[in-house]
């Protein structure tokens, strides 16, 4: 309760400093248009205030589509009004200032009155980013983009010179209203025409029945030989609270079953070879594996591992980018390209050509696109699905086809 009561004080002084803004800039409007400002302005506050009530009273209970878009909407408005806050401490100070040099000087003249420029440039600056982030949930959620990448490899077998491979990551099918989208993500993933088509995990967001009206439309998708797919943190139900070990257990195998259904090749700690030719190159899969606090160590590469030793050429599938420097180019250093996903990019960054920039970035190392330490190389997905914010910011949804080359 304490936390609580101090959570929606601050929502209320925040919005109240804002509210000092809006006075300043609309001071020369008139009196009707001041109060229809001025109460849309708390009406948000009351509404903001409301569902954060209400979200901490039925904590644990999965939202529905209106909550999220609700929430989402509520924080974005919030996080725009914290750098409104960034301008009024600017000029509370060169305020505070005057009244100092001020009072040095004797000058009684001095007028107290907010700067109306710097109240009106933290509203168009704070502006930006509420428009992005409205615009990530209209367009961008569903705005997929395929990434070509070209990858070279002088131990690749002569047969594979030119094989194709398409990745898709955290699909979190829990997160969309409707089958459409991913009926569209489908209709481009089979355009490429891929030899293989991986899955790097999270195919939910935290239980299997999330999965039931999206089977159909994700066991369309099509490859030339097989699609492989592999568990992320969020498919063991971990972030539920449930009524017996057993029943997480049966929800864990009831996703895994479905992996199956839709006619994929789910590698639990396993390898397959691929022949072509009579040349091989190996897949492996791990279930998830972090080298983060709090994400679980589920893999067991060295499973994996065995029986492709021999083998030239090696792919391995493994949902969190942080396993690569956490034990796979410290202990396999012939696995030649790993493929991960989990970090969304944070759903939300720069990402224009020559500089990439998100806040994931200060908690993993490796976040996406493509990485290389030696021989080695891994390739972080950012996802074509979305959690908790639901849109993307320049980290758009993500299908990545790549092209295997004989160096």
């Amino acid at each position: 309760m304490l936390s609580f009561g101090i959570i929606l004080l601050l929502l209320f002084i925040v919005d109240l400093y804002v509210f000092q803004a809006i006075k300043t800039v609309t001071q020369n409007l008139n009196t009707t248009a001041q109060k229809v400002i001025y109460f849309i302005h708390w009406a948000i506050f009351a509404i903001t205030a409301s569902t954060f009530t209400l979200a901490s009273a039925t904590r644990g209970t999965p939202p529905d589509a209106f909550k999220t878009y609700l929430v989402s909407t509520l924080f974005i408005i919030f996080a725009s009004k914290l750098i409104i806050v960034v301008f009024l401490l600017l000029d509370d100070v060169l305020r505070l200032s005057k009244i100092v040099l001020n009072s040095a000087n004797g000058d009684e003249k001095f007028d107290p009155s907010r700067h109306k420029f710097l109240n009106q440039m933290g509203l168009v600056v704070a502006a930006i980013p509420f428009s992005a982030f409205i615009y990530g949930m209209v367009k961008g959620a569903y705005d997929y983009r395929v990434k070509r990448v070209t990858l070279r490899f002088p131990n690749l077998p002569s047969a594979f010179d030119g094989y194709k491979m398409l990745q898709i990551s955290d699909l979190h099918t829990g997160s969309f209203n409707s089958t459409e989208p991913l009926q569209e993500a489908v209709r481009i993933i089979n355009k490429q025409e891929a030899d293989l088509v991986f899955f790097t995990g999270d195919l939910v967001n935290n239980v299997a029945t999330e999965l039931r009206e999206h089977l159909d439309t994700l066991g369309g998708i099509r490859a030339k030989k097989a699609v492989y797919s592999v568990l992320g943190n969020h498919d063991y139900g971990d972030y539920v609270n449930w009524p017996s070990q057993e029943a997480k257990r049966e929800n864990l195998q009831t996703l895994i079953d479905s992996h199956r259904q839709m006619g994929w090749d789910i590698l639990l700690n396993e390898n397959r070879i691929i022949e072509k030719d009579g040349e091989q190159i190996a897949v492996l899969g791990v279930e998830n594996w972090g080298n983060k606090r709090g994400f679980p160590q589920y893999g067991r590469l060295n499973q994996a591992y065995q029986g492709t030793e021999k083998i030239p050429f090696k792919v391995l599938l493994s949902h969190d980018p942080s396993h690569w420097d956490g034990e796979i180019n410290k202990k396999y250093e012939d696995i030649d390209l790993t493929l991960s996903g989990h970090t969304h990019g944070m759903q939300f960054g720069v990402n224009i050509p020559g500089w990439k920039w998100s806040p994931v970035q200060y908690v993993y190392e490796q976040w996406a696109g493509l990485y290389k330490k030696g021989r080695q190389h891994l390739y972080v997905n950012t996802g074509l699905g979305f959690l908790g914010y639901p849109g993307r910011v320049g980290f758009l949804p993500e299908i990545t086809v790549f092209e295997l080359k004989k160096a």
